[in-house]
């Protein structure tokens, strides 16, 4: 793995957000669900398409904050327009589990 220096890490803009809105995304070629999460004021609502099927039904996920790569350029998941990037870490199986704070947060808070 190559180092990287802090202005590589300030580059990638990772900010909190409260998931507004949650539907299954069957179309897409690998089980998903579509997001539609609120950063606040200056970034508002954006959505992403997240294969987090395993642990997460769409009504659950509703008010959860979650962290994601806000400045990646949009990008086409099948029909469905994505435009942030929700992190998250596989578990034991490779399932994704979603990363976020564990006390709530501002929305739109930047990590450091």
């Amino acid at each position: 793995m190559a180092d990287i220096d802090f202005d590589d890490f300030l580059k990638v803009d990772i900010r909190v957000g409260t998931v507004t809105r949650a539907e299954p995304y069957p179309e897409a070629r690998k089980p998903a669900i579509k997001l539609w999460v609120d950063f606040g004021d200056g970034l508002g609502e954006r959505k992403s398409s997240a294969q987090i099927t395993k642990h997460y039904d769409p009504d659950q996920l509703i008010g959860k904050q979650v962290m994601a790569v806000v400045n990646f350029p949009p990008r086409q998941i099948g029909k469905f327009m994505s435009e942030i990037l929700v992190l998250g870490l596989p578990d034991e199986n490779g399932d994704i589990v979603l990363v976020g704070p564990d006390k709530d947060v501002p929305v739109g808070g930047r990590m450091h």
